[in-house]
């Protein structure tokens, strides 16, 4: 994602309310059922003038800045938090798609701001009232964080890091099914860090209670923000060192071993007995990146 997060400006009233008036700031849109998207080829998120905002009938008294777009303004704005009828006129000319849906229509630059977009208005939107005392809390920093004016607790983002993993054993992979998942479709195991742990503790622990696989010598891989709702996703891989797989926390419905042949295969052409991540998540990458090491070595 390359804009500018305007980290050094963004505090300034003087500078914000100018980006405000300037003709060439923008806004991008998102709500609970996902982010706007324009009809223009290739597709992106839709842009309007923070100028034709008011003209609709929404002031952004609380803007929420993402940053700047090669020196332009980009405010974010929640759907949610407009009549129905301004809504309504915002998104003429776009369609409101999910996040995973957007993601595979979208090039790697308006994919990531669309995560960014989404990960910001959810939190603002849960956030509206302080978590210590109840009161409501204003914005400040043009939305990267929120002060309660009683108890003076200032709220930031937050972000929850989850590990996700290739497990492999020679040339297999642990691979897991979700209950409510299509029979066929398996992921590689993944799961939220706890207070105090490592995050190769955390790979290790996740696979062993997931799994009963004792899984050995993580090696960080990449990274990828996942905004359902707030996650950061770190790419893992591991190597097995016993254990057999079954289903033990009553997170996964089924974990077995698939042979690089197997999940080659379906990475070429999805078939019935295997179907794997869509090519939007880091899932994928590492699946991927397993599969293409096995078969060059």
């Amino acid at each position: 994602m390359a804009l500018d997060r305007a980290a050094s400006s963004r505090a300034d009233p003087d500078w914000l309310a100018q980006r405000l008036a300037d003709p060439e700031s923008n806004a991008v849109f998102a709500g609970r059922e996902g982010v706007l998207i324009g009809e223009a080829y290739p597709p992106e998120l839709l842009r309007r003038p923070v100028a034709e905002l008011a003209a609709s009938g929404l002031a952004l008294a609380d803007p929420i800045l993402l940053g700047l777009d090669r020196g332009r303004a980009v405010f974010a704005v929640d759907l949610e938090a407009a009549p129905r009828a301004v809504s309504a006129v915002l998104t003429r000319g776009g369609t409101v798609m999910s996040l995973r849906a957007a993601g595979t229509l979208l090039p790697s630059s308006e994919g990531g701001l669309a995560a960014y977009l989404t990960a910001l208005v959810n939190w603002h939107r849960t956030h509206r009232f302080c978590p210590n005392c109840g009161t409501a809390t204003g914005i400040a920093e043009a939305g990267y964080s929120r002060p309660c004016p009683s108890c003076g607790a200032v709220h930031f983002p937050r972000t929850d890091p989850v590990v996700i993993m290739v497990v492999a054993d020679g040339d297999r992979i642990l691979l897991g099914r979700h209950a409510g998942w299509p029979t066929h479709r398996y992921s590689v195991l993944a799961g939220y860090v706890a207070p105090g742990e490592t995050l190769e503790e955390a790979v290790a622990r996740e696979v062993r209670e997931e799994s009963g696989v004792d899984a050995v010598d993580p090696r960080y891989v990449a990274s990828q923000p996942w905004a359902f709702p707030s996650s950061l996703m770190l790419g893992f891989e591991a190597r097995a060192q016993g254990g057999e797989p079954t289903a033990r926390d009553g997170e996964l419905e089924d974990v077995r071993w698939f042979s690089a042949q197997e999940v080659g295969a379906a990475l070429r052409e999805p078939v019935r007995q295997l179907e794997l991540p869509g090519t939007v998540s880091i899932a994928r990458l590492l699946i991927e990146r397993w599969v293409s090491h096995i078969e060059h070595t």
